[in-house]
């Protein structure tokens, strides 16, 4: 098992967003978790990651995690490669490793073009792609998603859940956040978040 939550819950205020939230991932499956804008699902991703922290429960993890933000971490006067070096230093990652995934990542995404340009100057879909290869980068065994094909067009899709398949059967966990799942049968388990509570 690389992560199970047990009995999460967080209000702000009156609001109690999630109310008692358990669920487990294990390794080499692909989960999904959907719900209505505003249901809760980017906090719920937020305490799995560690950047909030529940009113209560509790969170496991087991191994690398990557993490993939709905929206986009990029500094927009930095260059797509001036990324794969700074957040190759933040993951402690060393230069001929870093250089080669993110060739990888560059080919199988398919935007080595723009490797030398400057965020500001990238369309959304091509910036969600630097995004999506920034949680890729150092090989996670846990990789948590929220909505992160937003802005992709087909070719990318597809090219996105080509990647996922490889992980999946490196035994990388997967997490899947989206208010819109339209092909469930790639996933093992799927959970619906209503009032707080995950069924």
């Amino acid at each position: 098992m690389i992560f199970n939550s047990e009995h999460i819950a967080k209000s702000f205020g009156r609001n109690k967003v999630l109310k008692d939230v358990s669920f487990k991932l294990d390794a080499g499956t692909i989960t999904g978790i959907v719900g209505e804008n505003g249901s809760g699902k980017s906090v719920l991703m937020e305490i799995i990651v560690g950047i909030r922290n529940a009113d209560k429960g509790t969170v496991n993890k087991n191994g690398r995690i990557g993490y993939c933000p709905q929206r986009a971490m990029l500094f927009p006067h930095l260059t797509v490669q001036e990324h794969f070096i700074y957040f190759s230093v933040a993951y402690g990652i060393d230069k001929e490793l870093s250089k080669r995934r993110s060739e990888e990542l560059l080919h199988h995404f398919n935007y080595k073009k723009y490797q030398q340009e400057k965020i500001i100057n990238l369309s959304g879909g091509t910036q969600q792609k630097l995004n999506l290869s920034i949680s890729l980068l150092h090989e996670p065994d846990l990789l948590i998603l929220d909505e992160p094909y937003n802005g992709f067009d087909w070719d990318t899709y597809q090219r996105f859940w080509d990647y996922t398949n490889h992980l999946k059967k490196r035994g990388c966990a997967i997490l899947i956040v989206t208010h819109l799942l339209s092909e469930k049968e790639r996933l093992d388990h799927i959970y619906e978040l209503e009032n707080g509570i995950l069924i």
